[in-house]
């Protein structure tokens, strides 16, 4: 397949309800695919929220009660894998035909993930991807991914994979995905600087591959009303005003930027730009240098607690 349709969704979940955000996920997809897409893109962290502006109570040494209470709502609200929720947005995915990628929090046990989920059209979760390294305050409550959850997906519209938000400045990262040989890069994110589109623009160029960015487009009313984030108590105030787009292998932008409104962007994606593209860049084929430069990559998964039993 040399040409794909792909979408990226600039939108809002309903923050710290999961079936809600999940119907909103179903509605928003099924107008992608009556768009003609194929493979649908939403943002880091979309089920069912990214808690912009709030400090969890957390000072050096010091956590409050309130704030305790405030990662037990976010907590309640993250998806179990498997679960029900996890299997409704596997029916959207078969319901609607298309490939679905999208950011969750995920709560294993004790420990909540910011993580991106694979769906394929048969509503099969192909994979995930755990976020590696949050961003500051992210990392007091989100645990760290391993390298057992770096998958790029042989799809029939081309090798699938995704980088979080911050994950994209982490440039042997990018060496990794580029170095199986991924297509479609997708990047869910919540950034929205000015300097979010050249770093797509950059990576696009350098993988000679497809970055799809989809970003939030989140305002105050989007939380609940006893949510207190530093940007005050406005329901207009935008937190987080977007800028998805999608690029293709020459750095060339196909859809967006878009700024200060809900959008979903699509654009047709020709397949046989990447082999162009390497034609004169491969970095990590003819354009590298391994003489000089290599990369290891631990893959394993690394848990906290390994039993060892005599199985006689």
């Amino acid at each position: 397949m040399n040409i794909v349709r792909a979408a990226v969704v600039q939108d809002a979940p309903v923050a710290f309800d999961r079936e809600q955000t999940i119907e909103k996920v179903r509605v928003l997809t099924t107008s992608a695919a009556q768009a003609g897409a194929q493979l649908v893109v939403f943002p880091e962290a979309f089920v069912s929220a990214y808690p912009k502006g709030v400090y969890f109570g957390a000072r050096v040494g010091m956590r409050t009660p309130e704030g305790r209470e405030e990662f037990r709502r976010y907590w309640d609200s993250a998806v179990d894998i498997p679960s029900p929720a996890a299997d409704a947005l596997a029916a959207t995915a078969r319901v609607n035909q298309v490939y679905l990628v999208i950011g969750v929090i995920e709560r294993d046990f004790g420990t909540l993930y910011c993580t991106v989920l694979f769906f394929a059209p048969d509503g099969t979760l192909m994979g995930k991807h755990r976020k590696l390294m949050g961003t500051a305050m992210e990392r007091l409550v989100w645990g760290f991914g391993d390298g057992s959850t770096l998958p790029v997906i042989p799809t029939p519209l081309g090798r699938l994979g995704a980088v979080i938000c911050w994950e994209n400045y982490m440039p042997l990262l990018r060496t990794a995905m580029y170095s199986k040989a991924i297509q479609l890069y997708c990047a869910p994110t919540v950034d929205d600087r000015d300097s979010w589109i050249p770093t797509m623009q950059h990576i696009a160029t350098e993988g000679r591959c497809f970055v799809l960015s989809s970003c939030q487009y989140l305002r105050r009313r989007d939380f609940p009303t006893d949510y207190d984030p530093v940007h005050g108590n406005d329901p207009e105030a935008v937190m987080i005003r977007g800028e998805s787009c999608i690029i293709n292998p020459f750095g060339q932008i196909l859809a967006g930027p878009s700024y200060d409104a809900p959008c979903i962007l699509t654009a047709d994606l020709d397949l046989h730009d990447v082999a162009r593209g390497k034609y004169d860049l491969d970095v990590v084929g003819h354009y590298a240098r391994p003489d000089i430069f290599r990369l290891h990559v631990n893959e394993r998964a690394t848990p906290a607690v390994v039993s060892d039993f005599d199985e006689t």
